[in-house]
């Protein structure tokens, strides 16, 4: 192998919903063959999407660039170049006639996106007032009907007022056990 020239970033076009199959095979190749000194890494930058599906919370990974993958190559030896292009799904290199590497401003944008992304855990903005009528649909009070009577949105929990045989009884609950009684 000859000596390594400077590692740029580049971006595969590849068939949407085979980003993470792409990335697992070009890794897997580049272990097998050695290349590691010329593909030093794959990404793909996703971000966490938290939905409520049936009063639980449903944490799922969405790609941020569906149908891009991106690659911080040294495209001096063909074969690297041969073995991306020809990895399966993808569609080829993003650029006119040969793969254009990004522009270091792109770079850190996509860098910083990604690391944003991590850090970024889960943003929920409460919905709930103090004073309003809610409906626990999770734990052992499942079904209850009560009263916010606190909110803490650094925890992420309520303290509700429910009646318990005639009586009010306070509950500390999270932003997910409960929804607001319509």
């Amino acid at each position: 192998m000859s000596e390594t020239g400077k590692l740029q970033w580049y971006v595969l076009r590849a068939i949407a919903g085979q980003e993470k199959k792409i990335k697992l095979h070009i890794d897997t190749q580049v272990e097998i063959l050695g290349f590691q000194a010329y593909v030093a890494q794959v990404l793909i930058p996703v971000e966490k999407v938290f939905q409520i599906r049936k009063g639980k919370k449903v944490t799922k990974e969405r790609n941020f660039f569906s149908g891009y993958v991106f690659v911080e190559a040294d495209l001096t030896m063909a074969e690297v170049k041969h073995l991306l292009r020809n990895t399966p799904g993808v569609l080829g290199f993003l650029g006119i006639n040969e793969p254009e590497p990004l522009r270091d401003h792109e770079v850190m944008r996509l860098l910083g996106k990604v690391d944003e992304l991590i850090e970024n855990e889960e943003e929920v903005v409460s919905s709930f007032m103090v004073g309003e009528s809610i409906i626990v649909t999770d734990g052992p009070f499942n079904s209850f009907t009560g009263v916010i009577e606190e909110i803490n949105h650094e925890k992420k929990k309520l303290k509700v007022t429910v009646k318990i045989f005639g009586r009010k009884t306070p509950l500390e609950l999270g932003f997910y056990q409960v929804m607001k009684e319509l």
